[in-house]
């Protein structure tokens, strides 16, 4: 049987992007085969360019979200370098820009202006609040998105919320752009037209708010920070082990709390005890259920005491650091990391979560430098190398 080709094979993507929402959502279709051209400015780029230098020298932000693209570096403030970018839009199937609320209106780059403009055109504007309300101009970085959504208010332990540790809101605005293309393509298929996708980072984090939200607005309290451990289910909590590890277990029925009385606790009573028996006798007495799963837990080494719960059939898992998750014995058994090409040379990177048994693997694409691909690009769209070297001459691209 032949190999199915890449999904996305055969669209092209123009990117007028920055930072994490969408670059991350661009990188999905360059991963299922579009072609994604990325925008950037001409002094630095997409300023993720610059977070940090942990990637052998490269931002780790900006080698996550932009690998299999080609760079153009180009001044949208000089009418040259703008008719440059109307140019390449005219020719793709789909335009993304996540540009502070007007700018892309007032550079005529707004999904609305292009879409009257070509109607095949699928246009994407990623936002922080949304294109109305009073929210409309407010600054929308990640971890403020995350304040604004409630999601740090039910993160963290009861003295103290947090953020989460990546960026949510930005993750969240990113996948629902991604699909909200996929579906548009769909569309375009049977009605031959595109027309534009509005993705919002707080509507967006919002949805992902899912069950405490609706907990709290259909009569419940709002549930409580935990820290690790779970609002309304015991013991479902992170316990240390001899060897200064910590495995996580969780406790779903009564069945289990049986079996994890008598096989890894060693107090087979417990499963019967009406202490502990049911699962609101357990929240009810969490910090004595606690202490007996830690004793427990405690006196094994964290190999024996995933090896006793898994016996058990009690779901469990290691709490694990990044260092320990880059060399995951589960990634590594199913051959999950690759090599991406960079300026500074290959990188490891994972395959994509979304797998097509039966196509071609996805295309992981070397990470740009800034305006590799702007010369390439200028010639594909018609300009002539006098036009060209004038424009960089001007500084109009780089």
């Amino acid at each position: 049987m032949d190999q199915l080709p890449l999904p996305l094979e055969g669209i092209t993507v123009v990117a007028v992007e920055q930072a994490v929402s969408a670059p991350f959502a661009t990188r999905q279709l360059a991963d299922l085969g579009a072609r994604v051209v990325k925008v950037e400015r001409i002094d630095g780029g997409d300023f993720a360019r610059g977070y940090d230098t942990a990637a052998g020298g490269l931002a780790s932000h900006f080698v996550w979200c932009n690998r299999g693209k080609e760079s153009i570096a180009v001044d949208l403030k000089d009418p040259r370098g703008l008719a440059v970018v109307r140019r390449l839009v005219a020719d793709a199937d789909v335009f993304v820009q996540n540009l502070a609320h007007g700018a892309a209106a007032r550079l005529g780059l707004d999904a609305a202006t292009l879409c009257a403009a070509h109607p095949r055109l699928i246009a994407v504007d990623i936002s922080g609040y949304g294109t109305a309300g009073p929210y409309t101009d407010k600054r929308a970085y990640d971890m403020l998105v995350q304040c604004e959504a409630g999601l740090v208010s039910v993160t963290g332990t009861p003295e103290q919320p947090v953020k989460a540790g990546i960026p949510a809101a930005d993750i969240a605005a990113a996948m629902y752009a991604f699909s909200g293309v996929l579906a548009a393509l769909l569309r375009r298929a049977t009605t031959g037209r595109g027309g534009p996708v509005e993705v919002s980072m707080l509507e967006a984090l919002a949805e992902w708010m899912g069950h405490p939200l609706h907990h709290a607005m259909h009569g419940g309290a709002a549930p409580a920070r935990t820290g690790l451990a779970h609002a309304v289910i015991a013991p479902y909590d992170a316990y240390g082990t001899a060897d200064g590890g910590r495995v996580l277990l969780s406790v779903q029925n009564d069945r289990e709390w049986r079996r994890l009385a008598e096989q890894v606790l060693d107090q087979p009573a417990l499963g019967t005890d009406p202490a502990f028996a049911t699962n609101a006798a357990r929240v009810a007495n969490r910090e004595r259920t606690d202490a007996l799963v830690a004793k427990a837990l405690g006196a094994l080494d964290a190999d024996e005491a995933v090896a006793r719960l898994e016996g058990a059939g009690v779901a469990c898992a290691r709490l694990r650091d990044v260092h320990e998750v880059a060399e995951h014995p589960q990634l590594a058994a199913r051959e999950r990391w690759r090599e991406v090409g960079t300026p500074v040379g290959p990188l490891r990177a994972l395959l994509p979560a979304i797998t097509l048994p039966g196509g071609a693997e996805p295309r992981m694409g070397e990470v740009p430098a800034l305006g590799q691909h702007t010369g390439m690009l200028l010639r594909a769209v018609g300009m002539a190398e006098d036009e060209i070297a004038a424009l960089r001459r001007d500084g109009v691209v780089a």
